[in-house]
């Protein structure tokens, strides 16, 4: 699972460019929704002050949801890509455990039928 520096700077522009999306997701279609069903809020617009300082939860709320988003959208796609390798070392395995020949399943049998009478003995 070693990458390059190039494979690196791929990932970096395809997730801020994933990030943009996510973004106008939650900005334009999400949060809209919801202040629709909480009664006509408009999330950006919420704060409060404490002395000159304005508190900007709003914004926080929709930078929350953005977070909640790409981090599972991570999950799912690093879950899938586990998913991927676990399956290609089964298929690895397969193919590296070699066929018997004949006289190896022979004497396969003949050791299981001695050991089997060796236990009988006992």
């Amino acid at each position: 699972m070693r990458g390059n520096i190039v494979d690196l700077a791929i990932g970096v522009i395809i997730g801020r460019a994933f990030n943009k999306i996510v973004s106008s997701l939650v900005n334009d279609m999400i949060m809209p929704l919801i202040g629709l069903l909480l009664g006509s809020i408009d999330f950006s617009g919420l704060s409060f002050k404490i002395g000159d300082a304005d508190v900007k939860y709003g914004m926080f709320t929709r930078t929350v949801v953005d977070f909640l988003i790409v981090a599972f959208s991570i999950f799912l796609f690093v879950k899938v890509l586990n998913r991927l390798y676990r399956l290609k070392k089964q298929e690895e395995k397969k193919e590296a455990s070699p066929a018997l020949t004949k006289q190896e399943e022979l004497l396969t049998e003949i050791h299981g039928l001695l050991k089997k009478q060796q236990l009988e003995r006992e």
